[in-house]
């Protein structure tokens, strides 16, 4: 389980549990602070608070540790690389995965200036997915994709939570928050948040 106690950066102050094989869709306006908690929660911001893993202080372990088992993907994912297989450690075990996501075996070989908006998207998702972390935090994973392709995202990431993964999911479409949450939070204006159920 996640445990956030008192987890404050500049407005944000927030407590939850996030039990493992759950999915919370995290809500509310644009600015007022989704992407700051899952970047604070990933440890990439400074914010202070407790954090757990399964009783485990964040601290305890090296950040690039915690950010294996606690992986942001980002609305708009990183690359450092000229081609797309660059940035997997295993490309071919990687395959199956990028299929899924509805993209051609032989995209490992296109360049990263190729990709649309959405191919960046689902990629950067298959590299996180890859890591077999213990929780994902996912900003807007499907916010730039069409609807056969959000609904691949909504399927991988749904066998991951019937393995035991959980999930904070930031989403701006209602209708999919009720499909993934199993619960919804809204964060509010003043940093805080509240639970709505689906």
């Amino acid at each position: 389980m996640l445990t956030v106690r008192g987890l404050k950066r500049l407005h944000l102050s927030v407590s939850f549990d996030l039990p493992d094989g759950e999915c919370v869709a995290l809500q509310g306006p644009s600015g007022v602070g989704k992407t700051l908690l899952l970047r604070s929660i990933a440890d990439l911001d400074p914010n202070e608070g407790t954090v757990k893993l399964d009783g485990m202080l964040r601290e305890a372990m090296p950040a690039p540790a915690w950010r294996r088992r606690v992986t942001y993907l980002a609305a708009e994912p990183g690359w450092w690389s000229d081609t797309v297989q660059d940035h997997f450690a295993a490309w071919e075990d990687a395959l199956p995965l990028v299929a899924r996501l509805g993209l051609p075996d032989d995209c490992g070989a296109w360049s990263i200036q190729r990709l649309s908006t959405g191919e960046r998207l689902r990629l950067g998702l298959a590299r996180a997915l890859m890591l077999r972390s213990r929780v994902l935090l996912l900003d807007e994973p499907t916010s730039a994709l069409d609807p056969a392709a959000a609904a691949a995202v909504e399927g991988v990431i749904a066998e991951r939570i019937s393995d035991g993964t959980s999930v904070l999911w930031t989403t701006h479409d209602g209708a999919q928050a009720r499909r993934v949450g199993a619960r919804i939070f809204v964060m509010r204006a003043d940093g805080g948040i509240e639970e709505n159920r689906p």
